[in-house]
């Protein structure tokens, strides 16, 4: 097949309907910032209850910050159970690992009236928006509970988290093939980028809950009404399904890969892999290497990233003193950089490839964590005089949105970059790779940094995330960026906002 070159007229990305594509992406962060913002301190705390039962006898009037105060629980208490709170928080990335390939091949295969990803979107949301108000149900009742109901409700909470794991991840790798499956090869970077953006919408409403009812207010005994904690997993559980509804109404599947099926495949050979792929024949040995060095890379920053965003809510109630909703404060912040970097991630990578986007990213990334090892941590004095009260340090607020400007251009670029590896008929399967890779990654480093905490502090967080950038880094160097230097030129400006019909 002759290499595809710049045509009369430069392809344009359909905003609108990558738009509503991206309701499935904003789905699936709504329920994950959600989950990741409260999940662990919740956890933190049962845990804590449960192994220093002991300790807290005789005052279980005192709520945590009365404990703090005391002395009778402190820090490191809270440090020796981060390794069950890590293995707890991994469980997605671990049955993602055996769930996602599954159904990411299962769905290239599906043929039905609604299409072949949308099945496995629809069954994934609604089961996980019936499971997600019974996360706060058990939490707060283990809050109240004695010993042995306190184990019960414990499991209960772990019981239910685990159900929501099961459904997202089924639906994950159908989800975030709509985009490619609709989107020609030279556009995905500009796509993943305006989906990115839809995703974020999501994580920002999650984000925004844990900072107006954070969980410390409801922990500390500031607010121990159930609604508060149940109000942000009901409006979440709404949303997710108001989400789908649109996403039914506005993406009819089957009609548009009728539409769409000679496009997609005409720019099979218009990709960045290092030799162009036009069949589903077997990789050449050069892309094997390439896309074996992409997934390690990928493995790498994936879990530097992983281990701050499990944790940095933690660091900053145990390290900086502040309340849990500094690591919402943290995300929101980081994330309204991602929406710039979202932006302009396509168009750098239009003039000097995704190869180079994503390293530039990389780089941004490691140092900004290698920056955050140098914050001190509060005074003992501070934390006992006013536990959880202090406020994010100023350089946060610059630090932040720089590493959401570089994570930004690393996730714009990679996941188009690893489709450039396959034709459309198996783009399925490919998503699920890009997410084996990043899952597995996800799965091994919050167990890893929890058991490095028992040994250290809370400052060991920045200091492995920006150690696993460096080596993620150092790899993707040697990825070969493609030999032809014929590209597909693509629409810039306000005409790129064109073809929306």
């Amino acid at each position: 097949m002759e290499q595809v070159k710049s045509e009369s007229k430069p392809l344009k990305l359909n905003v609108k309907r990558t738009i509503w594509i991206g309701l499935a992406f904003f789905g699936i962060l709504l329920v994950w910032q959600l989950y990741n913002s409260y999940c662990s301190p919740m956890l933190s705390f049962l845990f804590v209850r449960h192994d220093y039962a002991d300790l807290i006898k005789g005052h279980e009037n005192l709520d945590l910050k009365g404990l703090l105060v005391e002395g009778i629980i402190g820090e490191q208490q809270y440090l020796d159970v981060q390794w069950k709170v890590g293995i707890i928080m991994a469980l997605d990335n671990i049955a993602a690992l055996f769930i996602m390939p599954l159904f990411g091949i299962w769905s290239d295969k599906t043929k039905s009236k609604l299409g072949k990803r949308m099945p496995y979107i629809i069954v994934g949301s609604v089961i996980t928006a019936i499971a997600l108000p019974f996360i706060p149900f058990f939490f707060s009742n283990g809050v109240a509970a004695e010993s042995a109901q306190l184990v019960g409700m414990t499991v209960g909470m772990i019981s239910t988290m685990v159900v929501i794991i099961m459904f997202m991840m089924s639906y994950r790798s159908p989800a975030v093939s709509l985009m490619p499956d609709f989107t020609p090869k030279p556009l995905r970077s500009k796509a993943n980028g305006l989906i990115n953006i839809v995703g974020y919408v999501g994580g920002a409403i999650g984000s925004v809950f844990a900072i107006v009812l954070p969980v410390t207010q409801y922990i500390d005994g500031t607010n121990r009404s159930l609604w508060m904690l149940e109000i942000p997993f009901l409006v979440c559980s709404v949303v997710l399904l108001i989400s789908l509804g649109l996403l039914l109404w506005k993406v009819r599947e089957n009609r548009l890969h009728l539409e769409l099926d000679d496009e997609i495949r005409r720019y099979d050979n218009a990709g960045e892999s290092a030799e162009q792929v036009t069949t589903n024949a077997k990789l050449s040995k050069t892309n094997v290497r390439n896309l074996a060095l992409i997934l390690i890379a990928e493995a790498l920053w994936f879990m530097s990233l992983n281990a701050m965003e499990t944790f940095q809510t933690n660091f900053s109630m145990f390290w900086l003193n502040t309340s849990s909703s500094g690591g919402a404060i943290m995300t929101i912040v980081s994330g309204a950089a991602s929406v710039v970097g979202f932006l302009v991630a396509g168009k750098i990578a239009d003039k000097i490839g995704r190869k180079w986007t994503i390293f530039i990213g990389i780089c941004v990334v490691a140092v900004c964590y290698l920056c955050f090892a140098f914050f001190p941590k509060a005074t003992a004095e501070e934390i006992a005089a006013h536990p959880f009260e202090s406020k994010l340090p100023f350089l946060f607020f610059v630090l932040l949105p720089t590493i959401g400007l570089g994570s930004s251009l690393i996730h714009i670029c990679s996941f188009p970059l690893v489709t450039d590896y396959c034709t459309s008929d198996k783009l399925g399967r490919y998503t699920s790779l890009y997410y084996t890779a990043s899952m597995l990654a996800q799965s091994v480093t919050p167990i890893a940094i929890g058991f490095i905490f028992r040994m250290t502090s809370w400052i060991a967080l920045p200091i492995y995330s920006a150690a696993l950038m460096v080596a993620a880094g150092a790899v993707f160097f040697f990825v070969k960026a493609p030999k032809s230097n014929d590209k597909v030129k693509n629409a810039s400006g306000l005409d790129a906002l064109g073809q929306d019909d």
